[in-house]
């Protein structure tokens, strides 16, 4: 069975909050897509002139773009055990959407490099009413996106909210720079 056009364009196109807090990312610099899925983030991105670090256990679907000196593809299952597989490197911007680990908190927030930016949105406790992600281990508690992120990180925008669009949801989205 085929996907209807409208719902394959719609996981295509970057989050609005991406979009909207993509400007914090210096000019030019390194952006992080963890989880990077199909790589919409990292397709947008590199379409404003940032160079691209895709990462996901399954990186298929962004094999495309293997061939552009301006990517770097790693697949490395993040929920392994094994050590933050990005050491002490640093990035001008860190994307993360629709996932949740932990335990790569407090490695994000390190790997955000001095005047770059953490652009962070994922589902919140209160998603179950919506369907998935249901279980507690994948919904971020309130505010702990603005927990996580202080006080090493500046915040620029945060919201804790029900949306409707692309289809309801609960979810907490964070942008953050350190300074």
């Amino acid at each position: 069975m085929s996907m209807p056009a409208d719902v394959h364009r719609l996981q295509m196109e970057p989050s609005t909050w991406v979009r909207r807090f993509a400007e914090l990312i210096p000019e030019g610099g390194a952006v992080l897509d963890l989880a990077c899925g199909s790589g919409r983030h990292a397709r947008y991105l590199l379409s404003l002139g940032y160079r691209q670090v895709c990462l996901d256990r399954d990186i298929t679907a962004v094999a495309d773009l293997a061939s552009d000196e301006n990517v770097e593809l790693i697949a490395c299952d993040l929920e392994d055990g094994r050590p933050w597989p990005l050491g002490d490197r640093n990035f001008e911007g860190i994307v993360v959407t629709n996932y949740l680990h932990r335990p790569l908190m407090k490695h994000l927030v390190r790997a955000v490099a001095s005047g770059g930016a953490l652009i962070y949105e994922t589902f919140a406790d209160g998603n179950q009413a919506f369907g998935r992600p249901r279980n507690p281990e994948f919904l971020l508690n309130r505010e702990e996106l603005l927990i996580f992120s202080r006080p090493e990180l500046w915040v620029v925008a945060f919201e804790d909210l029900l949306v409707t669009e692309p289809r309801p949801a609960a979810i907490q989205r964070i942008a953050a720079v350190r300074e």
